[in-house]
């Protein structure tokens, strides 16, 4: 039998629901109401309901094997499993191909209602969103690390391994060991050219790639009315990068327009969003007052996301590739600012622009806007959605020595190709402008 969703968006607030004495978190009222307690505390050990298990070409596989191991026959709901191909697809090789063949014959199995083949797929977390899979009150795992993405829509999103996908598969339940937080009061308006990529990598910088190690980043403040939905994609999307359980935006108007834009997308699946707001008393570790006024663009030297330095303090690097896309900053607004630097403009001789949109429906509005024609003429390929790069899959790998200016996530030792090549994490506005220079450069400079 189908599971059948509310037809119609319903808003439900819980801030303070008849117990004064809970003080507790966003991420930590949506624990326990999936868990089915009145309150939950930090470092409390719960099992909990889940509305989305995800997983993709890679990690799916090796759950799917797990899966069959336990016995299990058939998944909780094949409407709330949700397999995406996206890591090393178009296949790159014969073994990325038998890979998508064992995601595509189990979805094909068990009728998995949200398979996205390629030519209808995208970057996992670009797509569940744009999908209208992923809403706010939502506890999703996924074997990928990134999966707390889906918090800059005040849902719980965590990263698992592939044997706690299988379980959850089969069980549509997970323990959580519940996290303790930090809340990041945003205030003050972001300048010319600083972005979600410039904050997040800001506040990497200055707490460390460990400095929210297992605890929810809790994000509010009068500064999110300046902040793009694209925006909070992109700063939730790393919370992992400084070693958080999951990060969580608070739901504003900006938050509840991009749900209602978006509930339509799939027809299969209408879901009831339900709102946490923290409790006026909810106990934070620490609190971070954030003056987005006072952020410049950032850029994460190798071979750490925290080894910031902002563009002034850059110095003079040559670079050898740009790429342009990811989970992080393969949305619309990261084409557009890419466009906007990139019109009329050419990439430094012997220098190789990769742009990679986040989804199908990106690349088509990437076509429609002319924006794919402004990238071709600078010279710039211009690809399928794929992870590719990002995780040094295909699509743009690095060689010994090679310097790369990268809009992803991480620039670990050979994380994109050669153990002696370097990735520099910066936004769209810096890396355009630097594929233009040939070195690392400012928007200004382009």
């Amino acid at each position: 039998m189908h599971l059948e969703y509310l037809v119609d968006l319903e808003y439900i607030k819980t801030a303070k629901e008849g117990n004064e004495n809970m003080g507790m978190t966003m991420t930590q009222k949506i624990l326990a109401s999936h868990a089915g307690l009145k309150e939950v505390k930090a470092g409390q050990f719960i099992e909990a309901d889940l509305d989305i298990v995800l997983a993709n070409d890679i990690t799916g596989p090796v759950a799917i094997k797990e899966f069959r191991k336990m016995g299990a026959k058939t998944v909780f709901d094949k409407n709330k499993v949700v397999l995406v191909p996206d890591h090393f697809t178009p296949n790159k090789d014969i073994k990325a191909a038998e890979q998508s063949k064992a995601l595509r014959e189990f979805a094909i199995e068990q009728n998995i209602e949200n398979y996205f083949e390629v030519g209808e797929m995208g970057i996992e977390h670009v797509l569940l969103p744009e999908k209208g899979i992923v809403v706010a009150g939502d506890v999703i795992i996924g074997a990928d690390s990134h999966t707390c993405t889906y918090g800059a829509l005040g849902a719980f999103s965590t990263g698992i391994g592939s044997t706690d996908m299988a379980a959850g598969m089969a069980r549509g339940k997970a323990w959580f060991k519940v996290p303790s937080a930090i809340k990041f009061e945003l205030v003050g308006k972001p300048g010319k050219w600083v972005s979600g990529k410039d904050i997040i990598l800001h506040i990497i910088g200055m707490i460390g790639v460990d400095g929210a190690l297992y605890k929810s980043m809790e994000f509010m403040g009068s500064g999110l009315k300046h902040l793009s939905m694209d925006d909070r994609f992109t700063i939730v999307n790393m919370a992992i990068e400084a070693g958080a359980k999951n990060g969580i935006f608070i739901v504003d108007e900006k938050t509840e327009e991009y749900m209602k834009k978006h509930k339509n997308k799939n027809k299969a699946f209408k879901k009831k969003i339900k709102i946490y707001e923290p409790d006026q008393d909810a106990v934070y570790d620490e609190t971070y007052v954030i003056d987005l006024s006072e952020i410049r663009p950032t850029v994460a030297f190798p071979h750490l996301p925290e080894n910031t330095k902002t563009i002034n303090e850059v110095g003079d690097i040559k670079i050898d590739q740009v790429v342009i896309g990811s989970c992080t900053n393969g949305r619309m607004e990261d084409m557009e600012i890419a466009a906007k630097i990139l019109k009329g403009k050419k990439v430094a001789k012997n220098l190789r622009l990769i742009i990679i949109p986040g989804s199908q429906d990106v690349y088509l509005e990437c076509i429609k806007n002319g924006y794919a024609e402004i990238f071709i003429k600078a010279g710039a390929v211009f690809s399928t959605p794929t992870c590719g790069p990002c995780l040094g899959g295909h699509m743009g790998i690095l060689a010994s020595g090679e310097r790369a200016v990268a809009t992803t996530n991480r620039n670990f030792v050979g994380r994109m190709g050669h153990v002696d090549s370097e990735i520099y994490l910066a936004s769209p506005a810096v890396a355009a402008a630097s594929a233009i220079a040939g070195k690392i450069v400012g928007p200004e400079n382009a």
